[in-house]
């Protein structure tokens, strides 16, 4: 059986350094998938932005500047607040979004729970995969 850790929260796609807007979106985590993070973004289109990513770097960005591509995360303040900021690029444009950090480490943590890790290996069920096929 596969567990999934969501967390639904505000992010703010930064605009300039003084305009931000909110963008509702939702943190998804599948054992059957355990080395990703899901984010998906509920913005004014028709259909939902997907995003996948590697948790570690996820993990990682919390306390660090991380990632290259596609791809960086890191912490900064703003305001005061501890954020996690998300520069995200691809073909159909870049953004930036900023999301409370206690949010995304509480929800982080979750995750760390349900898979530990180094345990993410176990979950995909490989070794018992190729067993049955050797002893076919």
């Amino acid at each position: 059986m596969h567990t999934v850790v969501e967390r639904e929260l505000e992010l703010k796609l930064v605009l300039s350094p003084e305009r931000r807007i909110p963008v509702p979106a939702r943190l998804g985590y599948l054992t059957d998938d355990p080395y990703a993070v899901h984010v998906t973004f509920h913005i004014d289109t028709e259909h939902p932005v997907y995003w996948t990513f590697a948790r570690d770097l996820l993990v990682e960005g919390v306390f660090r500047p991380c990632g290259q591509g596609d791809v960086r995360v890191w912490p900064t303040k703003c305001e005061g607040r501890s954020v996690v900021l998300m520069a995200l690029i691809s073909p159909d444009g870049d953004a930036l979004l900023e999301a409370p950090a206690a949010a995304v480490s509480a929800w982080l943590e979750r995750t760390l729970r349900v898979v530990p890790p180094g345990t993410e290996e176990e979950q995909l069920g490989l070794d018992d995969e190729l067993a049955q096929l050797l002893a076919q």
